[in-house]
């Protein structure tokens, strides 16, 4: 591999900053520093360090992002900026895409990978891979429509949903809800089958991940090691 590419595709820099760099000799090959952005090199076993910090080649990334209203969740978009856009312009030739989707004006815990297989793998429906979501909606909601809610609903274009567990907070007009599928509109739909309406809508989980508490609206970051491994298991 080219060591601009895979400065690039470690989201180190872009093959600009890569080459000027080169020519500051700022990347290091091998502790020797390198002669020409083009050089081949090996990203499994050759030790590269740009501008002093140690650079490590990954098959795959995964991206925990707290997603704001006003985005929509896509590569690219003709009219509406996308959850990509929040990232820095040096993660976009990684190939990173959202792993499902959130509507526009949901907010909360979006994963962003570049491994396909594992993304298609936790949104298979066979896997019943659970996503919780904090909810408002406009009535209270009373025992029997969220035992309707439990035992799964019809909507208006005859789909019949799994069951999806709701716990409502005290007064009636919030709570949490778990699903195990993610259909198009999903809870908005269910809510409109019970003559009801969804007023705010964040995802607190994903599988084994959790939105963190001190990750703000509009910010992002790798998963750690352990919440990696997690998510891989929970893919199996």
């Amino acid at each position: 591999m080219r060591l601009d590419k895979f400065l690039a595709v470690t989201a180190t820099a872009t093959r600009s900053e890569a080459g000027r760099a080169v020519r500051a000799g700022q990347v290091l090959v091998g502790g020797v520093p390198a002669k020409r952005a083009d050089m081949q090199i090996d990203p499994t076993r050759d030790a590269v360090s740009y501008r002093g910090e140690p650079v490590l080649y990954r098959e795959h990334y995964y991206i925990l992002l707290n997603k704001p209203t006003g985005y929509v969740s896509a590569t690219e978009d003709g009219r509406e900026p996308t959850v990509l856009t929040l990232l820095p312009p040096k993660y976009t030739v990684l190939g990173l895409f959202p792993c499902g989707r959130l509507d526009k004006n949901t907010e909360g815990l979006m994963l962003l990978t570049d491994d396909g297989d594992t993304a298609h793998r936790l949104l298979s429906p066979r896997r019943h891979v659970e996503k919780r979501y904090r909810f408002t909606v406009k009535f209270p909601l009373t025992e029997e429509e969220c035992a309707r809610f439990r035992e799964g609903l019809t909507l208006e274009d005859g789909y019949e949903t799994k069951p999806a567990d709701i716990v409502l907070d005290a007064a009636g007009k919030s709570g949490v809800i778990t699903l195990v599928e993610g259909k198009y509109h999903q809870i908005k739909r269910m809510m409109q089958a019970l003559h009801n309406q969804i007023t705010s809508l964040e995802r607190i989980s994903f599988g084994p991940l959790t939105l963190p508490a001190d990750l703000p609206r509009g910010a992002w970051r790798a998963l750690t090691k352990e919440e990696e491994t997690a998510l891989l298991e929970a893919a199996k």
